[in-house]
């Protein structure tokens, strides 16, 4: 697949998302689709995997939006850069967030098969997340990754 078609799909996806349309991104992902989001530590495979995951991120993040900057690639993975905009809701992660829309760079990496996107590793900087939500980042982590952080 040329990078023309990666970022194609890519921003595609990114557009989905924005909306927090989760059946249109999910039509662009391939079946054995691989979601990882470190940060949160988060991994996801496969279709009812990768709604389950997307329902939940959007549940926790209402107002997600993504605005991909720029891109790089070879024969099957594309790497794009750029902004994320987003609300921290509720009490998922424990804490009480400020109600203020963080500002964050992203980077994202996409494998890509039959034409779909089968991989996105998303990332982003957790503690600059929290700070902009005011809660503790130590808190946070405590409540995703447990007294393994």
């Amino acid at each position: 697949m040329n990078d023309h078609r990666m970022f194609e799909l890519a921003q595609e996806l990114a557009v989905a998302k924005s909306r927090q349309d989760v059946p249109a991104a999910l039509r662009l992902l391939h079946r054995d689709m691989l979601l990882e989001a470190p940060a949160f530590g988060t991994r996801a495979r496969g279709p009812a995997a990768n709604e389950q995951a997307l329902t939940r991120f959007f549940a926790s993040f209402p107002d997600y939006e993504v605005e991909l900057h720029g891109h790089a690639a070879n024969d099957d993975t594309l790497v794009c850069w750029g902004t994320v905009r987003m609300t921290m809701t509720g009490d998922r992660f424990g804490v009480t967030p400020n109600g203020r829309r963080a500002e964050l760079p992203a980077f994202l990496q996409f494998t890509f098969a039959d034409d779909l996107i089968a991989g996105e590793r998303f990332f982003i900087d957790l503690s600059a997340l929290c700070a902009q939500s005011g809660v503790s980042t130590d808190a946070v982590r405590h409540t995703l990754f447990g007294d393994n952080t």
